[in-house]
């Protein structure tokens, strides 16, 4: 379970990689991740946001101080640990990106996005999350659609339009255009095979 907070400062790091290899900067650095890869991107906002220019959190475990009171949790105590224990839950509370957030950050905007039912990740990870950081004045915004469990939609159509939505977020919340990224010379070079 220590690998979790290992795995987090990994994904920071490739981050930092690209912006002091000059590939890039932090405000075009956007990333997605859902259910533990949503955890993964809370924790991008709440201990790295300087890295990243916008995120997109979907079916996310979020808050690692109540996950084994809410559906699925308790089957997880083996990966996670079990909050109620002391020792587990200093570990756990450096994962917790519910009780990380704090004011005053320089947190880039984040979709947080769940189901109504979603029948493994409680869909109270994201609304909490949501509302804490709106209440917090952060540019954080919520989705929760009706249709999906621990996915989107009950068909293509319904995932495709999830992952448009997600997309057009990053996209616009990064400044990109698709149009001005096949004007620049560098992506005319680029070798995308």
């Amino acid at each position: 379970r220590e690998g979790k907070r290992l795995s987090h400062d990994d994904f920071a790091a490739v981050a930092a990689d690209l912006v002091q290899r000059g590939i890039t900067v932090p405000r075009r650095i956007a990333a997605e991740g859902g259910s533990n890869g949503g955890l993964l991107i809370a924790n991008m906002l709440t201990r790295y946001p300087e890295r990243f220019g916008a995120l997109f959190c979907t079916v996310p475990l979020i808050d690692m101080r109540r996950y084994t009171k809410l559906l699925a949790g308790t089957s997880w105590i083996d990966e996670y640990g079990d909050p109620d224990k002391a020792d587990d839950w200093a570990f756990l509370k450096e994962t917790s990106a519910y009780h990380g957030a704090t004011p005053g950050q320089p947190y880039p905007p984040i979709l947080l996005a769940t189901t109504k039912r979603d029948d493994r990740v409680h869909p109270g990870h994201a609304r909490k999350m949501a509302a804490k950081l709106q209440a917090l004045g952060y540019p954080a915004y919520f989705y929760e659609p009706s249709a999906g469990g621990h996915s989107y939609g009950k068909d293509n159509r319904e995932r495709a339009a999830f992952i448009a939505l997600g997309n057009n977020f990053l996209r616009s919340a990064i400044g990109w255009h698709a149009d001005s990224f096949h004007t620049r010379p560098e992506a005319r070079r680029a070798n995308f095979g």
